[in-house]
């Protein structure tokens, strides 16, 4: 008796190849294998000619009266079984309903939470998952690795490379702030004349390799106004810890107004002029989801709304910040 010659290692195989020669192997016969796929059997007798071609194997022992499998036809059915089974596991795993879109916030109770409420008005068959990863340039990592899927922040202060395999589309004008010691000398303002910081160190997430946009926020903000940028400071996670850090250094803190409170501070919107933070969602170019898609159109629809896309007067944004809305 013969034994079954080795597979010699084979291009990739076509899962239609498989199709068809587990479909002769099932009915060993090639006219009721090519009804049963419903293509013609000239097709079929071609795609099982290629297959064998490809393993450089004989898979069927054809006579004028019947057909049956070869040693070698035998022995690749378990496998061409499993093969076929696996992608009809993978094509219904994403015909289903698409995966959770992860969606990154930066911060707890910023307003962005309301454009994700409002996208998940929009497709509430989806689920569209909150996270906090608190600072674009850090997400955006998170994205391109595949282990996000959108986020907020600060789009011109991305590097060029990063936003060049990014979705934009701009939300708001967010006016910024700073947070003071509740015995700082300008707490008791309800504004802060950007001019009364000069001589003060404000910490802008200088060394947090997840911040770096911010971090040039600041640096473009406060150039010529004798404001300096703090030097780097353990990060703080929580209301608890960031009240012992501000204790301990009582650097005031460059934040947004709609900035959450936080214990034993207070916060202070920046005027003369209104400093202005633009924020963008972003996306990986190719992505595709329904919540992605009701995402994009609750940035627009939220931002109008609120009045977020229209520039305050007396206001400033870094020149020439890409990503912007025309004037």
């Amino acid at each position: 008796m013969a034994l079954p010659t080795p597979f010699p290692a084979p291009r990739d195989i076509d899962p239609r190849l498989l199709r068809a020669f587990t479909a002769v192997a099932g009915e060993l016969h090639f006219t009721r294998a090519a009804a049963r796929l419903h293509v013609a059997q000239q097709a079929l007798s071609r795609d099982i000619r290629r297959l064998e071609g490809e393993l450089g194997a004989e898979l069927f022992v054809r006579t004028t009266r019947q057909v049956t499998l070869s040693a070698d036809g035998e022995r690749l059915l378990p496998y061409a079984r499993r093969v076929l089974a696996a992608h009809e596991e993978l094509t219904e795993a994403f015909r289903a309903s698409p995966r959770p879109l992860l969606v990154d916030l930066n911060s707890p109770g910023l307003a962005q939470e309301s454009v994700l409420a409002r996208a998940r008005e929009l497709v509430p068959d989806h689920e569209l998952m909150a996270r906090y990863e608190s600072g674009l340039t850090g997400a955006v990592r998170e994205i391109l690795a595949g282990r996000l899927d959108a986020s907020f922040g600060r789009y011109g202060g991305l590097d060029p490379a990063l936003r060049a395999r990014l979705g934009v589309r701009f939300m708001r004008y967010e006016r910024m702030a700073v947070i003071l010691p509740e015995d700082h000398p300008l707490a008791a303002l309800p504004e802060v004349p950007l001019g009364s910081l000069a001589g003060e160190r404000i910490y802008a997430g200088a060394g947090n390799d997840r911040t770096p946009e911010w971090t040039d926020l600041a640096l473009r903000l406060f150039a010529g106004r004798g404001i300096e940028v703090a030097p780097p400071a353990p990060l703080a996670v929580g209301r608890e810890e960031f009240r012992r850090i501000m204790a301990k250094h009582r650097h005031p803190v460059l934040a947004v107004v709609g900035f959450p409170p936080m214990p034993d501070c207070v916060l202070r919107p920046l005027v003369d002029p209104v400093p202005l933070s633009p924020v963008s969602l972003v996306w990986r170019k190719g992505v595709r989801h329904p919540g992605l898609d009701a995402l994009r159109t609750a940035t627009v629809e939220v931002g109008t709304r609120e009045g977020w896309r229209t520039r305050p007067a007396d206001s400033w944004l870094p020149p020439d910040e890409p990503g912007l809305p025309p004037a």
